[in-house]
């Protein structure tokens, strides 16, 4: 077994299906069990860590929520900073607001301009990939504040959402990696 099919078991194992939420006929992917175990935790971040290293990113940005909970221990890993991206009006003081379409109306995310300069190289950290319309506006939103993208990772892809093309397009040639695809 190699080192990625092992974290990729591992990861697996502690992810919980949870039929019908949070609405019939979906199937959610809870990763409490995941965030609950040290070990799978903490090889989560390992893995997310090497990408910010690999990708040469100078600070993390994570995407409410569990984005948060996710890229802030990456952050830490990595010894890089961290910049919360988050709904719009939750941030104090001057932001910088991006809108998106939703399958079923729109949404906004916002970032303190000031957090990031032309130096930075963001990696944008979060749990799920699904129609990537949250991960293409923070792509967005970190060339407006003048900063690079260095890319996107995320612990899970919903591959059945077709996300992947949509993302790709507006990273303009910067990684997506995701460490499970379902």
């Amino acid at each position: 077994m190699t080192e990625h099919t092992g974290l990729r078991e591992l990861l697996l194992g502690r992810i919980r299906d949870v039929a019908d939420h949070p609405e019939p006929g979906v199937t959610f992917k809870d990763i409490t069990p995941l965030l609950a175990d040290p070990v799978a935790f903490g090889a989560l971040t390992d893995a997310l860590a090497e990408t910010a290293r690999r990708t040469g990113a100078t600070k993390v940005v994570g995407l409410e929520a569990r984005g948060f909970i996710l890229g802030a221990p990456v952050a830490v890993r990595a010894g890089l900073g961290f910049i919360p991206v988050r709904k719009a009006g939750k941030l104090p003081g001057a932001t910088l607001a991006q809108a998106y379409d939703l399958e079923y109306g729109s949404a906004e995310i916002e970032i303190h301009a000031e957090d990031l300069t032309a130096d930075d190289h963001v990696l944008v950290v979060d749990d799920v990939l699904a129609t990537g319309g949250t991960a293409e506006a923070s792509v967005q939103l970190i060339r407006r504040a003048g900063a690079r993208v260095a890319g996107v990772a995320v612990l899970m892809e919903l591959g059945f959402l077709n996300g992947r093309p949509r993302l790709e397009a507006a990273l303009d040639g910067a990684p997506l990696e995701a460490l499970l695809t379902v």
